[in-house]
């Protein structure tokens, strides 16, 4: 999983500095940033990336606090304070010898034209929560492989921004040119801001790169931080991807999806570790959830309706930042692993925690034999396109290429695959169900092909509605489910049309579905049955809305005297623990299914 921040000027970098180089926590004040790490017992940073030949600086090698401040909030070369010296000492003078110290356009000049200069990027990964657990509960042996898995992944998904993605650009945008070399601090921190365990690491990417100049001698530019945003989502799948497979290659281990918020699209946990554990590390959830709530509660009152799918996203945003805790003072690892070991054990039992890893093998032996180790090309270029096309109307190679990498992880369950199978997947979705949606004007240049835009004619189904649990309200079916049951018709077509059963049999077994849990396909299939279109559900459908009707006019009649203005929260709350009590008015119909 992959987040993305700004680094930019005035105060932003500072807490760079400070904070995240400082394992999430505050350093004291006029204590020095190699120091501070020493005491509190964490890893310096690193430096990762090609660009750093051309600054002198070696990869691997540990990040300095003067290095940071020179390339991340002056935008100067990290050696300008021995550079300015040696100037001067020859005689230049000092608004020369500064200047040639900078790294591109000086800040100054930008922040003149009214503009918010930005800095760097930081690209922040991180793996599944069972990984998580895994590693925070496992023994040396679990723990060093996940973190060379980790450590692996992020050098991959960094080596294809740079071969892929990165770009700079001038004279606004006339100038283009690829630069496959960035400069990368990078470090690595342990626990969340509630002290429990989550494995991630911070890569601030910095906005210079060098391009070849007029004359032939390189110079310094901005990276195309646009071109980075659009490409998140397939470098952080290509990360989740690269480190599944190797654990699970490692350790023996395989994935099964786990679907956190109904409708959306689930993730891929690791086979065998327990809800309960992967909720007790995800300490920030239910705190999350609450203030959601809220928030949902005042955008209905607000604007007389649910928030759309991107209206949720939103929300969570939001909530996840107002239930955002204070940094706290960090601790070395090994105490942290103490602290976990015992808060499991007294929480879950020590049998559980000491059998975790048996369990997660277990379970990933069993799965693992039932999944081919070949993927069936055909049937993943097809689910890859109608499940893109269904999601977005328009969409280019990179949507293409992350639901490649999404689909080697769901069809092989952890199973190693050929390195460029995810591309070449990605071709042939492009090639065989998609047609170009970027036409070329007469007299310029074809757009390069990470630039076009593609569509798609597959069939798609209209939007149902779905009963999640007894005693709560339908809900319209996501835009990801609609594209399940989408790829799924094409699919079954496409078996359908196999010569012979032994072909048939051949294509489902190869297949993602055939290693798919039996609770997981539940409700989830094309069988119209199994949608509300069918008289039964629709007399539910029918009762629930009368019930909502009812419900509603309730409210409007006692808007006034009941609710306490001090406290509207708990007002809504009440209210919403009372309408949970009322009967269900289809209880007992199991028709209404996805």
């Amino acid at each position: 999983m992959l987040s993305v921040a700004k680094i930019q000027r005035r105060n932003a970098w500072r807490y760079y500095i400070r904070g995240v180089a400082f394992g999430d926590g505050r350093r004291p004040a006029g204590q020095s940033l190699k120091d501070a790490q020493e005491r509190a017992g964490l890893p310096p940073g690193r430096w990762l990336g090609r660009g750093l030949r051309a600054l002198g600086l070696t990869a691997a090698a540990e990040v300095s606090e003067r290095q940071l401040e020179l390339l991340f909030g002056e935008g100067r070369h990290p050696d300008a304070d021995r550079i300015e010296r040696g100037l001067l000492d020859d005689g230049v003078d000092a608004a020369t010898a500064r200047r040639r110290t900078v790294l591109g356009q000086p800040i100054e000049e930008v922040e003149a034209r009214g503009q918010s200069p930005v800095l760097g990027m930081d690209f922040t990964f991180r793996p599944q929560a069972s990984l998580v657990v895994l590693w925070a509960l496992g023994d040396a042996t679990v723990r060093r492989a996940i973190e060379r898995a980790h450590e692996r992944a992020v050098d991959a998904a960094l080596r294809w921004l740079e071969d892929e993605v990165a770009e700079t650009r001038w004279a606004s945008g006339r100038g283009r040119a690829k630069t496959p070399a960035l400069v990368v601090a990078a470090f690595r921190h342990f626990d969340n801001r509630d002290g429990l365990p989550l494995l991630h690491e911070h890569c601030l990417i910095l906005n210079r790169v060098q391009r070849p100049g007029a004359d032939g001698d390189p110079v310094w530019g901005a990276v195309d931080t646009y071109r980075l945003y659009q490409n998140v989502v397939a470098a952080g799948t290509l990360y989740t991807l690269t480190m599944t497979t190797e654990v699970c290659e490692k350790l023996g281990l395989a994935t099964v999806p786990r679907e956190v918020t109904p409708g959306l699209r689930p993730v891929m946990e690791i086979a065998g570790v327990p809800e309960d554990l992967i909720n007790w590390s995800a300490s920030r959830r239910q705190r999350i959830e609450d203030a959601l709530e809220v928030l949902t509660d005042q955008y209905v009152k607000d604007h007389g309706h649910l928030p759309s799918e991107r209206g949720r996203h939103q929300l969570g945003w939001w909530a996840a930042q107002e239930t955002r805790p204070a940094k706290k003072k960090p601790k070395p690892l090994a105490q942290l692993l103490a602290w976990w070991r015992v808060s499991a054990i007294l929480r879950f039992g020590q049998q559980v925690i000491d059998g975790l890893l048996d369990r997660c093998r277990a379970m990933g032996a069993a799965i693992r034999a039932r999944v081919d180790p070949a993927v069936d090309v055909a049937l993943a270029a097809v689910d890859v396109a109608a499940v893109v096309s269904t999601v977005r109307e328009k969409f280019s190679r990179r949507h293409i290429l992350a639901e490649a990498r999404r689909h080697l992880l769901g069809t092989l369950r952890g199973r190693e695959f050929t390195r460029g199978l995810d591309d070449y997947i990605a071709h042939r979705a492009l090639l065989r169900y998609s047609r170009r949606h970027t036409v070329t004007k007469p007299g310029r240049e074809a757009p390069a092909a990470d630039r076009m835009t593609y569509t798609a004619d597959f069939p798609v189904p209209h939007r149902w509605w779905i009963a999640p649990a007894e005693g709560t309200p339908p809900r319209k079916s996501s835009r990801y489910e609609r594209a399940r049951v989408a790829s799924l018709a094409v699919q079954n077509a496409i078996r359908d049309a196999a010569q012979t059963p032994a072909q048939r049999a051949a294509a489902v077994q190869a297949h993602q579905q055939a290693a798919m849990p039996e609770e997981y396909l539940d409700g989830r299939t094309t069988d119209p049955a199994t949608w509300l279109r069918t008289p039964k559900n629709l007399d539910r459908l029918a009762a629930y809305t009368r019930a909502a009707e009812t419900r509603r006019r309730a409210m409007e009649d006692r808007k006034a005297p009941a609710a306490d203005p001090a406290s509207p929260v708990d007002g809504r709350r009440q209210e919403h623990e009372q309408q949970r009590q009322q009967p269900d008015p289809g209880q007992g119909d199991q028709g209404l299914r996805p």
